[in-house]
């Protein structure tokens, strides 16, 4: 990414004459660069320093290099064909034209002026959305009917509180209003949906001592997700397993809620990648599976939602996932990140008998959400 900041610099700079332009553009081409190698280097010596730099100013410097260097990398797939072609097969100007033209605003010179800016203007213009944004959470809700549910859980509510991500973006207010959303819900049960931290062991206690003061009347349990094991896995794994809140790696709890058992079956990250991914998800849901008490109501906790083709199978009633952010940058409810990574997204999916809810997340490893807004989600079960 640095390599592409430098050419894009080059680039810029070369497109105008006009000093300012080039001034601005080589100050926000410097910051973006610094800022990116800063936050590389704390992640790799695994320190906390790099929050220090301002959110708005990490938030820029995410949005220029996910955002920003794709779109060039597009537009100059496009262009440079074009203009090469133009180059070759154009005659060229008299040179007293060219010499005309040097010395007056016209409208090239300003259409150049305009590109060379735009890299900042652009950048700076998301930011300002994305910070408007991160301290911004929805309440969605569903009533799920469920098929056999038993009589004595129609009308059971359950709080999803997926993907915290607590870290570089979600700090704060945002995190202290969730747990006040959380608790007037008075739900029966409140369930953590993984990626409780972003990636940085040094914010897990600020994420536990979140998931503590949230209030259930029948229980609370915790899974955990791809972020939560960035850093160092077993660390974070022994550090949750030491706090006390029920953390399920692969395992089962069994909650009395109104006299009824309710079986809470959550499953670990699935540390295989690649075109395997799938298949090894679905092979450690039905090893899960084994441990399923068939006195008891089940629902079955897992980042990925994916996992919800295995848990359909074995006709699974309910699945809570989240993973996906809602596809984060989405044009409108089909098109964007979601659906092009992933069969499930956001919201409630269906299959036989059995139902998958999609969390978009609380929280943000990437500062800006399209058509895809932060949520905690509070569940309504009904008897079919």
């Amino acid at each position: 990414m640095v390599s592409l900041d430098i050419l894009w610099w080059i680039v810029f700079a070369r497109l105008t004459n006009h000093g300012t332009a080039r001034l601005i553009i080589s100050i926000f081409m410097l910051a973006m660069m610094i800022g990116l190698i800063a936050i590389i280097a704390a992640r790799m010596m695994r320190n906390d320093w790099d929050h220090l730099i301002p959110k708005f100013a990490v938030s820029a410097i995410f949005i220029w290099h996910f955002i920003g260097l794709g779109l060039l990398a597009i537009i100059g797939a496009v262009l440079i064909p074009i203009l090469v072609g133009q180059k070759i097969i154009s005659p060229k100007a008299p040179a007293k034209i060219e010499r005309a033209e040097v010395n007056h605003w016209n409208r090239r010179e300003f259409l150049r002026f305009a590109g060379a800016i735009l890299p900042p203007v652009f950048t700076f213009s998301l930011t300002g959305i994305a910070m408007a944004q991160l301290n911004n959470v929805r309440v969605r809700r569903f009533v799920l009917p469920i098929v056999d549910l038993p009589k004595a859980l129609d009308g059971m509510t359950i709080a999803q509180v997926s993907d915290m991500h607590v870290g570089r973006f979600t700090k704060g207010d945002v995190l202290e209003e969730t747990v006040r959303v959380v608790n007037e819900m008075r739900a029966d049960l409140v369930l953590l949906t993984g990626d409780l931290i972003n990636d940085a062991l040094a914010d897990l206690d600020t994420g536990l001592e979140l998931a503590r003061r949230m209030e259930s009347r029948f229980g609370i349990a915790i899974i955990e997700g791809n972020h939560d094991l960035i850093e160092n896995p077993r660390k974070f794994e022994t550090r949750v397993k030491a706090s006390g809140i029920p953390f399920l790696l692969d395992e089962t709890m069994i909650v009395d809620v109104r006299g009824i058992p309710v079986q809470l079956l959550g499953l670990s990250w699935t540390r295989v990648y690649g075109e395997g991914r799938d298949a090894a998800i679905c092979a450690s849901v039905r090893k899960l599976l084994e441990q399923r008490d068939t006195d008891a109501f089940p629902i079955f906790l897992a980042h990925h939602p994916h996992a919800f083709d295995a848990a359909a199978d074995a006709n699974m009633p309910l699945t809570l996932s989240g993973h996906t952010h809602g596809g984060q940058l989405m044009l409108n409810e089909q098109l964007g990140f979601g659906p092009a990574m992933f069969r499930y997204w956001s919201g409630l999916y269906k299959r036989g008998r059995s139902q998958l809810i999609v969390s978009n997340g609380v929280g943000n490893w990437f500062p800006l959400r399209v058509n895809a807004p932060a949520e905690i989600v509070h569940l309504t079960l009904r008897r079919a």
